[in-house]
């Protein structure tokens, strides 16, 4: 065992048994690059990522290729979830110096951290047109032997073009609904009108950008921003990409019909899929859309929550094939999705008479039914999507709607268990503050649609693990990750922002104060630590540890949205709840500092367009008060909240306050002090910039107000 098996992160323990002689990344890797004057290898990854494993099969657990390394270099191996300031930086690197990026990421610095050459996978020796690993080694070493001064001289230099990419001088005026416009022209250009989603293979599950175009259709009424989502949220649910027996969603699609999925499932696409197919179950009144939103967290609950409440990061893709067929020797060897994939054969000796209906259903085939099968791994198997209708399957089989539809339930049952029997893939179980904080919102958005008191009370309990054992409150110090017992790791604006998100999704579910004050005292710190005063935004790193070469600013919302994107819709709500007069100026300035990219390149920011449609439309507040408990009649509270929940309403805080709670929360909310119930029943308060509409009791007066205000 090397020194990774002390280390806490499930990516590197699963390196543990290397030959490499691998660091972890800190002052001791440093300390010895510099004394034995050799070039530090960085190998970046993380625990479910496919080609993170094939890369270390077949170089990192070589003993020649460990020899080179431990020879010639300093390795230091990093999980990108748990650093993800390291990984920024040398990312940024190497799309700026090979046009793309990816995980593994193989990168060689000087030993005071410069990087002056990287890339992605590379295989042990050249081939798909990719050079060689040991080859490049060998360069590498040889290089740095003849020519270091060239080396360094070639580091000093893109380290200063790095840190010149990273000064944005920000706009004057913060953007218009021009920039709105010009983005929503940008996605019709590349959506997909046949299979849905934006341009071609392979497509990537990204929730902001369906956010921001309903949003748009909300303030607009534009249909094209409407069918661009709802089209997109649909057929990736009917895909390959969403798994049908357990539920959730894989990373993505390899193809672009969504057939075909890259099977590894991240915590943070289960959550903000699961809010962007809420919002699409309000916005069309279809109950298609939630009970996607619905069968994903039932997949998180039982399958990704600790058993105090957190939830875990990731499944990996990849799981022992105990079928005999598939090793040479007939011994089991991992594949991708072989936990997900079926045989024919398979389904009709588990289902027998049924087995014809869940085939039709699901497209199954003899000989298999990928479309595409980049590593030749999913010969004679089937991935499942949704190939019939059930109208169609009816015609084929002459049984009826409910006849069809009871047979797919049960028989989803028999093939879930049947499955559950198969080796799982490896589970990344370290909690991440951020990605917690987007799934606790996601529990509490679709808790608030159905009013189900289950999904608000898994968002409760995640939202206390946190805090009981992630929050410092003496030192108002947030920590990243937690595993095995212990939190560690300083938290970045990411789990700021993303919680502080968790936690205003949860206080409209719960209005208990402590949500709301915790909410605060985070975003207090988070611009103590992260805000920008000189242009605008928030940093990603505190600046504070000098191994981490520059201070980023994100501006990209890809798989995971910015920090600074984030952070403005935290405060658009925010600054309607509590009255601060540096919010609405953070809010300013940073859509200022990211007027260029919204005006010129929105589709690159959609969750900071979802922020300005917001911030153009107005927030409403929307505040149902309840009767004192016990008052001896049907307050009507509910039957608000029901109303309110079906709306499609993405400008608004909707609270609703019980008289018990009402006091207390005043403390912070004092606009609320003086509304009452009327005649002992429950009044609903719509109210814009603290200044509310007559209190109505019934929900056709409610409705009328809501489209009065719309």
């Amino acid at each position: 065992m090397n020194r990774l098996a002390a280390a806490r992160s499930p990516y590197l323990l699963q390196h543990a048994g290397n030959p490499v002689e691998w660091f972890e990344w800190g002052d001791d890797a440093f300390a010895r690059a510099r004394s034995e004057d050799k070039p530090i290898f960085l190998s970046i990854g993380y625990s479910t990522c496919h080609w993170c494993h094939v890369m270390a099969h077949e170089s990192f657990e070589s003993a020649d290729v460990a020899a080179i390394l431990n020879e010639h270099f300093v390795s230091i191996k990093v999980d990108r979830e748990e650093r993800p300031d390291v990984d920024r930086v040398y990312m940024t690197f190497v799309q700026a110096t090979t046009g793309s990026g990816g995980w593994p990421m193989s990168v060689w610095l000087t030993p005071d951290l410069k990087p002056f050459y990287g890339g992605t996978y590379f295989p042990p020796t050249s081939r798909w047109g990719r050079p060689g690993f040991v080859d490049i080694l060998g360069e590498i070493a040889r290089v740095w032997r003849a020519e270091r001064a060239k080396v360094e001289q070639s580091a000093e230099s893109l380290t200063a073009q790095l840190r010149a990419m990273e000064r944005t001088a920000p706009a004057w005026t913060p953007p218009g609904a021009e920039a709105l416009q010009r983005t929503l022209q940008q996605f019709r250009e590349g959506f997909d009108e046949r299979y849905g989603g934006f341009g071609d293979a392979p497509k990537f599950p990204r929730p902001s950008e369906l956010l921001f175009l309903m949003r748009e259709h909300a303030r607009t009424g534009n249909g094209d921003a409407r069918d661009m989502a709802l089209r997109t949220l649909r057929v990736m649910a009917f895909g390959g990409m969403r798994d049908h027996i357990g539920g959730g969603f894989h990373r993505y699609s390899v193809d672009a019909t969504w057939r075909v999925p890259h099977f590894e499932k991240m915590l943070y696409d289960q959550a903000q899929l699961a809010l962007a197919y809420a919002e699409a179950a309000q916005l069309s009144g279809d109950p298609f859309y939630v009970e996607v939103a619905e069968d994903t967290l039932a997949y998180v609950g039982r399958e990704m929550t600790d058993p105090d409440g957190g939830f875990y990061s990731a499944e990996d893709a990849d799981s022992l094939d105990t079928a005999p067929d598939q090793s040479a020797d007939g011994g089991p060897h991992k594949r991708e999705g072989a936990f997900y994939l079926w045989r024919a054969d398979e389904v009709d000796a588990l289902l027998g008479d049924d087995a014809a209906i869940v085939k039709m259903r699901h497209g199954i085939e003899s000989g298999g039914n990928a479309p595409q099968d980049p590593q030749q791994e999913f010969t004679g198997k089937n991935i499942l999507y949704v190939a019939r209708g059930i109208d169609d399957i009816t015609l084929q089989t002459g049984k009826t709607r409910d006849e069809i539809i009871t047979i797919l339930n049960e028989t989803r049952v028999k093939m879930f268990l049947a499955r559950m029997k198969r080796p799982r893939p490896e589970r990344d179980d370290k909690i991440l503050t951020a990605w917690n904080g987007l799934m606790i919102a996601a529990f509490a958005r679709v808790a608030r649609v159905l009013d189900a008191e289950s999904y608000r009370q898994t968002a409760r309990r995640a939202a206390a693990f946190i805090r009981e054992r992630m929050w410092r409150a003496d030192s108002r110090t947030l920590l990243r990750r937690y595993r095995g017992g212990h939190a560690e790791i300083d938290a970045y604006a990411e789990d700021y922002a993303y919680l502080i998100f968790g936690l205003l999704e949860l206080f409209q579910a719960d209005a208990d104060p402590i949500w709301l004050e915790w909410a605060i005292a985070l975003q207090q710190r988070q611009d103590e630590l992260f805000w920008d005063d000189a242009a605008g935004g928030w940093f990603s790193t505190t600046g504070q540890d000098p191994s981490v070469l520059l201070r980023m600013k994100e501006d990209y919302d890809g798989a995971e949205p910015t920090p600074s994107s984030v952070s403005v819709l935290n405060l658009l709500l925010l600054s309607h709840l509590v009255e601060n007069p540096a919010w609405p100026d953070r809010i300013e300035r940073t859509l200022r500092y990211f007027a260029t990219r919204l005006e010129q390149a929105g589709r690159a920011v959609p969750m900071m367009a979802a922020a300005l449609s917001t911030h153009t439309a107005g927030v409403q507040q929307i505040v149902i008060v309840d009767p004192p408990a016990g008052a001896g009649q049907t307050s009507g509270g509910e039957a608000l909240a029901r109303a309110v929940a079906r709306e499609y309403l993405p400008f608004a805080i909707v609270l609703r306050v019980s008289a018990e709670r009402q006091r207390p929360l005043a403390g912070s909310l004092p606009f609320i002090a003086s509304m009452r119930p009327i005649d002992g029943a429950a009044a609903a308060y719509v109210c814009q910039r603290f200044t509310c509409r007559q209190p109505v009791t019934t929900v056709d007066a409610l409705h009328e107000q809501l489209r009065a205000t719309a």
